[in-house]
């Protein structure tokens, strides 16, 4: 039997809040352990009921980037990700440079957050795919300076890195590089290794960064 996923959902609109619920509980292996609304109910249920996710809405009271960052020192087990309607670039990189595992809009198709809770409660990182398009630049030029902001890679791990700033995922890369889903995972984590980032939504945005600065 599979285990269950445990998520908590904190967001200060319990008609969203209600939605999110029914959707999540209608999946098999995922149950809905805790609900709140604001930064302190997210630190207080991530301490009593050690969910697996956290959804996580950054406009809470008290801020969802303030309680990502407490819940990251205080339960590092537990998974933070961010269902918001913001798609500001700043709040973004502030949630995952405070520990968030991922980032969602709430946009998205329930089918869309259902994926994401079970690739984040795998241990992945996830960002809506729309929003990663959008932050990244310059698209038809990403292959070739993929080489001049990533020096320390290889050349395996550049042609791996180019197809991950272009959105794409282990499978479709792997298919495409006509390999096997782990050769890519082991290149993935060389690179953000020699990146210094923890997953490759901030190895996508500090490539970004790079491109901007060159600019």
């Amino acid at each position: 039997m599979t285990e269950l996923i445990r998520v908590a959902i904190i967001d200060d609109h319990p008609l969203f809040r209600e939605g999110v619920v029914t959707v999540l509980m209608g999946e098999e292996g995922i149950e809905v352990v805790r609900e709140g609304a604001t930064a302190a109910d997210a630190l207080r249920i991530a301490q009593e009921v050690l969910p697996d996710v956290m959804l996580l809405d950054i406009g809470v009271p008290g801020g969802g980037v303030e309680a990502a960052a407490s819940i990251a020192r205080a339960c590092p087990d537990v998974r933070t990700v961010m269902l918001t309607a913001s798609e500001n670039e700043q709040h973004v990189m502030s949630a995952l440079q405070a520990g968030a595992r991922g980032y969602i809009l709430k946009g998205s198709s329930g089918q869309e957050v259902v994926e994401a809770v079970r690739a984040i409660a795998k241990g992945d990182s996830y960002m809506a795919p729309n929003l990663a398009a959008r932050l990244l630049i310059n698209r038809g030029k990403q292959v070739e300076t993929v080489k001049d902001s990533t020096r320390s890679l290889n050349s395996r791990e550049e042609e791996v890195f180019a197809f991950v700033v272009r959105g794409r995922s282990n499978k479709e890369i792997a298919r495409a590089l006509n390999c096997t889903e782990r050769t890519v995972k082991h290149h993935m984590t060389k690179i953000m290794q020699k990146l210094n980032v923890r997953n490759r939504v901030e190895a996508v945005l500090k490539f970004r960064s790079g491109q901007n600065k060159r600019a």
